[in-house]
């Protein structure tokens, strides 16, 4: 990858780093806080986005990679889905729902377009 040497230069991670840092703060509230499991799983699904991105850069190879980019926008999807149950049970209001998912489309869009990235220049060579 040129011009990439560190997985945190890589734009996807930077972003969903802002967005497990998100999902946290919003965890923490009192009636989401007590819901362990649901709880967890946020974490978890937030936490597995960059963590993949991280493992596929490591990984050494382009196919790797993508591999793992697929893993972190099904993390992505995982966290919507935990989500709207969040909403369900009132552990958010709505309008932190919409901002947390506008910013998971956000960082779902920057993995399609790494990934993207990644293609091309495996076609190119």
């Amino acid at each position: 990858m040129p011009g990439i040497e560190r997985f945190e230069e890589v734009e996807a991670w930077r972003e969903a780093r802002c967005l497990s840092q998100t999902v946290y703060r919003l965890t923490h509230t009192t009636a989401f806080a007590k819901d362990e499991g649901l709880c967890g799983q946020v974490q978890r699904a937030a936490v597995s986005i960059m963590a993949n991105i991280a493992e596929g850069f490591g990984s050494g190879s382009d196919r790797e990679f993508l591999r793992f980019l697929r893993y972190a926008l099904r993390s992505a999807s995982e966290l919507q889905s935990h989500l709207y149950v969040a909403l369900d049970q009132c552990y958010i209001a709505e309008e932190s729902f919409g901002s947390v998912c506008g910013h998971i489309l956000k960082v779902k869009s920057l993995i399609g377009g790494f990934a993207r990235y990644l293609r091309m220049g495996k076609a190119g060579n």
